[in-house]
Order: structure tokens, then C-alpha cells, then sequence
């Protein structure tokens, strides 16, 4: 079975640039795994934000399946180097049955019951990025992480 990564998020990335980095990071990945981008709705921000972040994390779980390999990028959660970051990923895809579903929270972050479903909590870093960035960054990341496994060079 070939490996897949979802990256399940709320809100269509606008930003032309953005874009294109996240196609060049598919393209690339497009070597190791299948990459699949999963986009929700988001909502508005002139409602409250706990209404926000139960109403994006309902269409968020509703796109998960209960065998699935959950991990949610949250402030909280842990840091990786890239070599620590490799070496989860490919215990992830095992225990995923070659799947992992990334899920990015919107601009509010994640609702309590996404975060509760995800089976480890990734953090990027301790600085806050857009989740439209975080989409980017996590796929370079990820892009990295097979070039470390597979001892192809990378940069460091």
C-alpha cells in the first residue's frame, strides 16, 4: 500500500505564492507518498470564537475516519528536530496503515474535540505561523523528513 499524507485544514489558501509552494512541495513528495490536500470550510470572524472553533472542528472530524492516524499541529504539542521529526513520521505511518492525516487548525487554532480525536499533538514551532503557512511549512517538513530516511542529502 502506497503511503499517503493528508493535510486536512479550514480555508482555500489565496495567496498566489503560497500556492505555488505548495504545489512544488506535492510535486516533490510525489517521489515518496501521495499527497492529499483537504480543505473545510472556515468560518467568519464576526462570530464568537468558541462558536468558530466548534463549528471548523465538527467539519473537521466529520473528514476523519475512525482508523486513522490523527496528528494535530498545536502550539502545545511537541517540537521535533527534522531527524526526530523522520524517524515519528515513518512510526506514524505504521501505525496509520501507511496514512497519516495532518490537521491544521484555522486562524483561531483547533477546538478541544480535534485535539482530543488526534493520536499525537506536533508542534512547528514556537512561533506562530498563519495556517495557511503552516500548510507549507509542514509539507517541506515532510519533504525533508523521506530525504532523511531514504539518506538522500538535505539541507541542515
Amino acid at each position: 500500500m502506497p503511503l499517503k499524507l493528508v493535510v486536512l485544514s479550514p480555508g482555500k489558501v489565496k495567496e498566489p505564492w503560497l500556492v505555488a509552494g505548495l504545489e512544488e512541495y506535492v510535486k516533490r513528495l510525489g517521489r515518496y507518498c501521495r499527497v492529499q490536500m483537504k480543505i473545510v470550510a472556515d468560518e467568519p470572524d464576526s462570530i464568537p470564537m468558541d462558536l468558530i472553533l466548534r463549528r471548523e472542528g465538527e467539519r473537521l472530524l466529520k473528514q476523519i475516519q475512525p482508523q486513522d492516524f490523527v496528528v494535530a499541529l498545536d502550539l502545545k504539542g511537541l517540537a521535533k528536530s527534522s531527524e526526530q521529526f523522520a524517524s515519528k513520521m515513518m512510526t506514524w505511518f505504521e501505525k496509520g496503515g501507511s496514512q497519516i492525516v495532518f490537521v491544521i487548525g484555522g486562524a483561531n487554532g483547533l477546538d478541544s474535540s480535534v485535539l482530543t480525536r488526534a493520536n499525537e499533538h506536533l508542534s512547528l514551532s514556537k512561533l506562530t505561523w498563519t495556517h495557511q503557512m503552516s500548510r507549507l511549512l509542514l509539507l517541506e517538513q515532510c519533504y525533508r523528513a523521506f530525504r532523511i530516511i531514504n539518506g538522500e542529502p538535505y539541507h541542515k
